[in-house]
């Protein structure tokens, strides 16, 4: 079961990192963006590192007080819940 967290942990964060890359590349080019409750959502399921991560290497969405206490908060609250059903869970 360990593993196939993992798994789904790895891949939702690297669509969060992409799902970053992608909107500030649209931005920058005035283009369709990808709507904040899509940002958001892919943090809330899991992929709040990969976002966080995003965030701060593409400069994106750094300034919505929203993004930039949420995805820390929801990472924070996503990690203890995997260590609870990793770490805790197991005793």
């Amino acid at each position: 079961m360990e593993k196939l967290i993992i798994c789904y942990l790895i891949i939702i964060n690297l669509a969060g990192f992409f799902t970053m890359k992608s909107d500030k590349a649209r931005a920058k080019k005035k283009v369709w963006r990808i709507p904040e409750k899509v940002l958001l959502g892919v943090a809330l399921l899991g992929g709040s590192f990969g976002s966080w991560i995003g965030m701060k290497k593409f400069h994106h969405k750094t300034k919505h007080w929203y993004f930039k206490f949420g995805i820390p908060l929801i990472f924070f609250l996503e990690w203890m819940l995997v260590y609870y059903f990793i770490v805790i869970n197991k005793r």
